[in-house]
């Protein structure tokens, strides 16, 4: 698609997809023009469903929206989490290395983000062995009205079912985000019908976005040597190594926006009410912006990727994202000497989260 131009038009889904990180990035800045509150799904059911979301607003909804939590996620606020975050990754390496044979994405992508995002949001514990799998099919709604979005909506409509018990039972955390959701609809701050889809707002994208770059990165190193090497000698580039892999294998693939006025997109003129691509994985890869983009290359100058999107709505909860993944590895490069895959690896079928189901590793200790 890059190559075809900076817009290409998907006939199929009838949308406008922006492969190039120029347009890409152009558009996601533009957040007045290209709306996210009329949706960012691939479908007009999910768009209409969503509505009441951080995800799916804009301008002061979307403010008021993000104010309401953006206290927990703070540069001082994930401080004060480190500590945990650091001994739980440390507890979560340290039964994986003496394991030696692991599942890279249950035995370390997946056991940090869940022990800490449910605490964090403040699900109850009854319920929670469901949350993964709730979690992708929040996902897959995100995408066209194929296949795989009938195939899990009964799992979204679960989650969107347990959460409007949850805040009408009110059985969240004390202490929680999930409790100051319901001291703003308490106080009249928040209507009481958002609070259900402002705490999956928050739990979906903590859980599948970590687990897609901490086994994304167990992979690339276990298959760059070299690299894990390097970072061993040198973990001072452990943020500078997991921006890379975000780059290189985006969790999210891309969501749409809707051009509320007709615009100038690449040369391209897009007309008014047009759904727009932006997909975030391409723009990550485009050799127009990037030297040998498919090289993993973890002392690269990265940091303006767009793989936690870019702009108001650049992913919320990001720094706690960078946080569990870097305690992760910081972990691992005290204790291993080399990962190396030991069977081959499986994707889980998602319409929009780029992640492993299955990663098979032998963690050779240090």
């Amino acid at each position: 698609m890059r190559e075809l131009g900076p817009v290409v038009w998907l006939s199929r889904q009838r949308v406008y997809a922006l492969p190039r990180y120029t347009e890409c990035k152009a558009v996601l800045r533009d957040d007045v023009t290209f709306a996210s509150g009329h949706g960012v799904a691939l479908n007009p059911v999910t768009n209409r469903m969503s509505r009441g979301t951080t995800l799916n607003s804009d301008g002061t909804d979307h403010e008021r929206r993000r104010k309401l939590l953006a206290h927990r996620l703070t540069p001082k606020a994930l401080r004060s989490m480190s500590d945990t975050v650091e001994s739980k990754a440390r507890t979560v390496v340290e039964a994986a290395v003496t394991r030696r044979h692991v599942d890279g994405v249950r035995d370390l992508a997946m056991a940090l983000p869940m022990a800490v995002v449910p605490d964090l949001v403040g699900w109850p514990e009854d319920g929670r062995e469901h949350l993964l799998a709730w979690a992708g099919a929040t996902f897959d709604s995100l995408g066209p009205l194929n296949r795989q979005w009938l195939r899990t909506t009964p799992a979204a409509i679960s989650m969107l079912r347990f959460s409007r018990r949850v805040v009408r039972d009110r059985s969240v955390l004390a202490g929680s985000m999930g409790e100051d959701v319901l001291r703003a609809a308490d106080a009249g701050t928040l209507p009481q019908s958002e609070c259900s889809a402002l705490m999956i707002d928050y739990l979906a994208p903590s859980l599948d976005t970590t687990i897609s770059a901490i086994s994304s990165a167990l992979h690339l190193f276990a298959t760059h040597p070299g690299q894990w090497d390097m970072l061993r000698q040198d973990p001072a580039l452990v943020p500078n190594a997991l921006n890379e892999v975000v780059r290189l294998e985006s969790p999210l693939r891309a969501f749409s926006r809707k051009a509320v006025a007709d615009a100038d997109v690449g040369g391209v003129r897009l007309p008014r009410g047009s759904r727009v691509l932006v997909v975030y994985a391409s723009a990550n890869r485009d050799e127009r912006e990037w030297d040998d983009p498919d090289t993993f290359d973890i002392t690269r100058d990265v940091n303006r990727h767009l793989g936690f999107g870019y702009g108001v709505h650049g992913c919320a909860g990001q720094g706690l994202a960078r946080l569990e993944s870097q305690a992760i590895l910081r972990e691992l490069v005290a204790r291993v000497k080399r990962i190396e895959l030991t069977g081959k690896p499986t994707w889980a079928i998602n319409n929009i989260i780029h992640r492993y189901h299955q990663l098979p590793l032998e963690l050779v200790p240090a």
